[in-house]
């Protein structure tokens, strides 16, 4: 009889990063997960969260939405949701802190400290600059804005608006201070109630281009002639 053949099986590694050895088998790839990759993921799911909190909030207002309906909108579960937020209030802050800042940004550039000068309430490139920056907030954020103003009830933003007042009418003050030292012929002597007002009207003035869908041609007149008025009103008030 022939000899027996014996039949040889080739080991097969179990793992490696080259697709192919040296015997032209095919290897299993390996995979990592990098520290990069998984902030990306987790940088995904916190976008998608805010995102489908949006649309909730926008459509229902903050009372009426529950954090199950924002995980169910998400995609992800309740309990994966509160990996990245403590809670529903904390979702709408982070929802409409684009347009929060951007509000900021409107005060301290026009009056916080480091502020422009009194005089260029004189120019024409002032004007058209406030002109430009309302229109940018409502072309950026007129839904975020509108979600704040109007959906924010029971919420720890629901009185925003009177809080950004209280704030702004102490910012203005500090700043008519600083600019009593810089320009002493000025008239600073202004009654808190109209710097109150002052934030007052800009929050009506939001309000109601918001609650009528001014288009935005229309808008930008509007806001041309608003910003006009309380601009002339002021240099008569300042005296300068």
């Amino acid at each position: 009889m022939g000899k027996r053949l014996r039949t040889v099986r080739a080991k097969i590694p179990t793992s490696g990063y080259c697709p192919c050895g040296g015997n032209g088998l095919l290897l299993p790839r390996k995979i990592t997960s990098s520290p990069q990759n998984m902030q990306v993921l987790k940088d995904d799911i916190r976008t998608r969260i805010v995102d489908a909190a949006g649309r909730q909030f926008a459509a229902k207002s903050y009372a009426r939405v529950s954090v199950r309906d924002i995980a169910a909108e998400a995609g992800v579960g309740v309990g994966n949701l509160y990996h990245y937020f403590e809670g529903k209030d904390g979702l709408f802050r982070a929802v409409v802190r684009p347009a929060v800042q951007a509000l900021e940004r409107l005060l301290q550039e026009h009056h916080g400290l480091r502020g422009e000068d009194v005089m260029a309430l004189r120019s024409e490139a002032y004007l058209r600059s406030c002109v430009d920056e309302y229109v940018a907030l409502m072309d950026t954020h007129r839904e975020l804005l509108r979600t704040l103003l109007f959906r924010a009830q029971g919420s720890s933003l629901e009185c925003f608006r009177q809080q950004y007042t209280d704030r702004s009418t102490r910012v203005v003050k500090a700043w008519f201070a600083a600019m009593q030292r810089q320009h002493p012929g000025i008239n600073t002597a202004v009654s808190d109630f109209i710097i109150h007002l002052h934030t007052v009207w800009m929050f009506v003035l939001f309000e109601e281009l918001l609650c009528h869908d001014v288009p935005r041609q229309e808008m930008e007149g509007i806001l041309h002639d608003y910003i006009l008025f309380e601009i002339q009103g002021w240099r008569a008030i300042i005296r300068v």
